[in-house]
């Protein structure tokens, strides 16, 4: 059985066909890559999964379960985690504090313990430091802990974006474009980032948006192609990138070999 399963997903808004019968299949432990021109309907597909949009038809599975109709948190909760295109860290808090706000997703006391300071408390709080620490640490970025997030140069708060959804120690953690904005160097450092991630969490499936097509060559095993909100092409990097099909829509006429 695969990890996560999409039977004829479609996602419309009003007339719009964001997403249409999309069907994949994403096994455990995998490195995933999804692709496709704007608007292809990439992040849509994340948003279903994770319950920021509602299918208009079609079934998602995560390990047997079907998540049409859960709630966000309660999708979070079962172990899928996910990063934005557009960053979201809270600027003003440290670096440390952004990664316990991941790791305190289950209220384990309430206000009136919190209040009176009671032993679990401290010891609870004394754990979440601990573990903010460590997740920092895992990323590369520990020496930051007490630098304001907003603060952090732009790679930087890429990282702590993604030790905040490690912190929720998710079994399958979407990327949504996170070497956007990023120059060359930084694409790299990125890349090199992310392998050892994933090699570090042998367990851990990751699914990738990204336009820039040599991080996705690099990383994913086998890669899904969108265009116009439907599935185009499917296979390892080397055969998508020899696709007629996605050379037309997505490379345009040009063709380019990543990595050779």
């Amino acid at each position: 059985m695969a990890q996560l399963e999409l039977k004829n997903l479609s996602v419309h808004f009003g007339g719009v066909k964001a997403v249409q019968n999309v069907s994949l299949q994403i096994e455990k432990g995998e490195f995933r890559g999804l692709i496709g021109p704007n608007g292809a309907g990439k992040t849509t597909v994340f948003n279903a999964v994770t319950g920021a949009a509602q299918p208009t038809q079609g079934e998602i599975y995560f390990e047997g379960t079907k998540l049409n109709g859960m709630r966000p948190d309660k999708i979070a909760h079962m172990g899928i985690a996910r990063t934005f295109q557009n960053i979201r860290i809270y600027p003003k808090m440290t670096a440390a504090e952004n990664v316990a706000i991941g790791l305190e997703s289950y209220p384990s006391y309430n206000a009136f313990s919190a209040m009176l300071r009671l032993p679990h408390v401290v010891r609870r709080d004394k754990e979440i430091k601990r573990l903010s620490l460590e997740y920092l640490d895992r990323v590369g970025i520990l020496e930051y802990k007490d630098h304001e997030a907003g603060a952090l140069p732009y790679g930087l708060q890429r990282k702590l974006e993604i030790a905040r959804a490690m912190a929720g120690n998710p079994k399958l953690l979407f990327l949504d474009e996170p070497a956007a904005g990023m120059n060359t160097q930084e694409g790299l450092e990125m890349v090199t980032f992310l392998k050892e991630l994933h090699s570090n969490n042998t367990d851990l499936t990751i699914v990738l948006i990204e336009h820039h097509l040599e991080v996705v060559m690099q990383l994913c095993q086998t890669i899904n192609v969108l265009n116009l909100g439907s599935l185009l092409a499917y296979g390892t990097p080397k055969e998508v990138q020899c696709n007629p099909d996605v050379i037309k829509a997505y490379l345009g006429e040009r063709r380019k070999t990543y990595g050779e």
